[in-house]
């Protein structure tokens, strides 16, 4: 069976999603003879900000700035930290409930003056 596109059909959808999260759908399409069911998933991200931060500390002594993690999606977050640059700590992996804030803990801690 070849297609030329001549048998097949536009089925515009329009989404709007109110919030960041995962948005599954099901569309059936039924006639006399045939029924067809198309699952969609959408996954909706929040739009990302860039962010600078400064740590200003005498060699040897570490500061602490504890970043929010707010989870506004409806599952659960099991977060994977990777950092770059040194001197810099932090766990390497952070869990953000469905509706919570979490606050990641990262630590500039120099050895030097840097």
């Amino acid at each position: 069976l070849f297609l030329d596109g001549s048998d097949t059909v536009e089925l515009p959808i329009k989404f709007t999603p109110g919030d960041a999260g995962c948005y599954p759908c099901r569309i059936v399409l039924k006639s006399s003879c045939d029924v067809r069911v198309y699952e969609i998933e959408c996954v909706v991200n929040k739009h990302q900000l860039d962010a600078e931060l400064e740590f200003r500390t005498p060699a040897y002594q570490a500061v602490i700035q504890n970043i929010p993690i707010s989870n506004t999606s409806n599952e659960d977050w099991k977060l994977e930290a990777v950092l770059e640059g040194q001197d810099f700590y932090g766990p390497p992996v952070i869990n953000v409930a469905t509706g919570e804030t979490a606050l990641y803990p990262l630590t500039f801690n120099p050895v030097a003056e840097c």
